[in-house]
């Protein structure tokens, strides 16, 4: 009997590297699902995407990518744009992509689907977990756990993956300048 099929969605390179071998370990096999419309500018979205390809091609996966459609996210987050990092404009964004990776899933007759979003250790995996639960058939996943973020910068290193400094939008961007 093959593994469960289980579709993954990922922010970048570095999140998926430990979170692939923990899925691996948990017996699934990982369809990559790389949508992220937050991601700004789209020169940082096609880095983002273009480490991922080297993360599928280790791993031997396949990998989906999302159309790119940063006015339509803007639109989701309107009105939070000045909120801190953590609070309402995240949840939102959270929401937004994990109903389009649940949407994919569904479309492609895979019945599970998580995120790494939660190997992060400035990501709340409750809050994740929450919001994914409200999307279908998702999979709760700490993978910052058993030394998972550890493990991805282990990784990140092997593979000579870019590593980003900022979550992704354009406001995270802001406050990173702030912390300068």
């Amino acid at each position: 009997m093959g593994k469960t099929k289980l579709l993954l969605h990922t922010c970048c390179g570095p999140c998926s590297t430990s979170s692939i071998e923990r899925l691996f370990e948990m017996g699934y096999q990982p369809i990559l699902y790389f949508g992220n419309s937050n991601i700004f500018p789209k020169e940082e979205s096609d880095l983002r995407y273009n480490n991922l390809e080297k993360v599928a091609s280790h791993f031997s996966l396949e990998i989906i990518r999302g159309k790119y459609n940063h006015i339509d996210w803007l639109e989701a987050i309107k009105g939070h744009e000045k909120e801190p990092e953590k609070g309402s404009r995240c949840a939102i964004c959270f929401e937004y992509n994990l109903k389009e990776a649940a949407k994919v899933a569904q479309d492609l007759n895979i019945e599970h689907f998580t995120t790494t979003l939660t190997v992060s250790p400035h990501k709340n995996s409750t809050k994740i977990f929450k919001i994914g639960s409200e999307s279908g058939k998702f999979v709760e996943i700490d993978f910052k756990k058993k030394g998972g973020f550890q493990r991805s910068i282990e990784l990140s290193k092997e593979l000579k993956l870019y590593r980003q400094k900022y979550c992704g939008c354009e406001f995270s961007m802001r406050h990173l300048s702030q912390k300068d």
